[in-house]
């Protein structure tokens, strides 16, 4: 039987909409789902011997992503619904709320239940002795250790390496200390003893934040470089109250490798963490210090100061954030240590931003990509490898219009709608 696949949806106004799938950068271990990806995947055991100087197959351009090859699904009413991109792999939710996880897997980050990378897309299927069902994903969040998932209830699950107390920290599954390694999605059930339900989460390194349905704060894990913000010197091993952040209402959470930002409904960006990058944007040393760090929630001023932020979004060692007005501000990677309005925008309306390694992509109101930063993996899409000071139009991207990115440390990955079939006019 020839299964095919289907990601036409009903638009509010009755027109027929098709999401499209593009991705670049550098598809290290099967992030991006290329045809040469996924042909080498499956005739291999193990993992990809596609290698360069950059440990994989480097796109640097937009490349769209044949959906049928990629994802062997039945249905013909499905279609995709979300894309997540992990430092280290990617994940799919369709619209029937399945997901697919791929990529690099070495500490079982992937759910699948194993420690195999996963070159090729793997529908993740939770055993039966889990009380995750894999059509109730809402959302998943996909980490270089461990990763989670919050499911329509807003439960949460864990799964991944918890850490070690002889590296950068145990406990950041939240499910305790006796547990190593959770191979499958694990419920966090001291948040369902507490009547907490989750509606966000970030993945560090070696510690975890949660957001609640009431706007709360919650961390574990390592300690060390403040990551729980809570002053505490010791490693947490279940989900504790930032309670410095007690008083504020919380509506977004982001953050990157060993440090964490929180929006609140006010605008106003708080931050806490390793900052020896500059990447919590608070310039308390106004130097790069490999001990900086903020050991409790900081608002950030400067520029940021009189700002309503209403997007943030949180790389590998730098960060940035969206205002209201559509500008576009970004610190961190060891050059901006607060935070600096990007150039080059001044008459483009940005509404979304997605950091990487060292790379922002940022989307304008009619569904343009800018790219810039550190162009090594080709994660600009600029068909090059060079470095981009500013933002640049990624031109591969011109009359499509995108409405959802999302960034992994050396790969892309974006929805793009057409409508009726055709196009979107939003050329320069």
């Amino acid at each position: 039987m020839t299964k095919s696949f289907s990601t036409k949806t009903e638009g509010e106004d009755g027109s027929t909409k098709v999401l499209s799938l593009y991705c670049w950068g550098t598809s290290a271990k099967g992030t991006i789902p290329v045809k040469e990806v996924l042909e080498e995947g499956r005739s291999s055991s193990g993992g990809s011997s596609m290698l360069n100087r950059s440990g994989g197959t480097v796109i640097d351009h937009p490349r769209e992503i044949d959906l049928l090859d990629a994802f062997k699904i039945d249905n013909t009413e499905v279609s995709i619904k979300d894309i997540y991109c992990g430092p280290t792999s990617t994940g799919i939710i369709l619209s029937d709320d399945t997901a697919f996880t791929f990529g690099s897997n070495k500490q079982a980050e992937l759910g699948h239940g194993h420690k195999n990378d996963v070159i090729v897309p793997t529908l993740l299927s939770p055993p039966d002795s889990t009380s995750l069902h894999r059509d109730e994903i809402s959302n998943i969040v996909l980490g270089s250790k461990f990763s989670a998932i919050i499911d329509k209830k807003g439960d949460l699950y864990t799964f991944g390496y918890n850490g070690s107390v002889l590296q950068n920290g145990v406990g950041c599954l939240g499910l305790g200390y006796e547990q190593e390694y959770a191979e499958v999605p694990t419920l966090v059930r001291s948040l369902v003893e507490d009547g907490c339900f989750a509606t966000d989460v970030v993945v560090g390194d070696s510690h975890m934040v949660v957001l609640t349905k009431d706007g709360e704060i919650l961390t574990t894990g390592g300690a060390a470089w403040g990551r729980l913000g809570n002053l505490e010197p010791d490693d947490q091993a279940f989900l504790e109250p930032v309670e410095l952040l007690a008083a504020e209402d919380i509506c977004q959470i982001s953050g990157g490798d060993e440090y964490s930002l929180a929006l609140t409904s006010d605008g106003v960006v708080f931050a806490w963490g390793k900052n020896h990058k500059g990447q919590c944007g608070t310039g308390s040393s106004m130097s790069v210090d490999m001990y900086a760090m903020e050991n409790m929630p900081q608002p950030l001023d400067g520029m940021m100061e009189g700002q309503h932020v209403v997007k943030i979004s949180g790389g590998h060692s730098h960060a940035a954030a969206v205002t209201d007005k559509g500008e576009l501000f970004w610190w961190g990677s060891q050059l901006n240590l607060t935070p600096e309005l990007a150039p080059n925008l001044a008459h483009t309306k940005i509404v979304d931003v997605a950091c990487g390694k060292d790379y922002t992509i940022a989307l304008d109101e009619v569904g343009r990509l800018y790219s810039f930063g550190s162009g090594k993996t080709g994660v600009l899409g600029l068909a090059n490898e060079k470095k981009a000071v500013a933002p640049t139009l990624v031109e591969g991207m011109l009359g499509k219009k995108v409405v959802k990115v999302d960034a992994g440390w050396s790969h892309v990955a974006c929805l793009v709608e057409e409508v009726d079939g055709e196009g979107t006019d939003n050329t320069v």
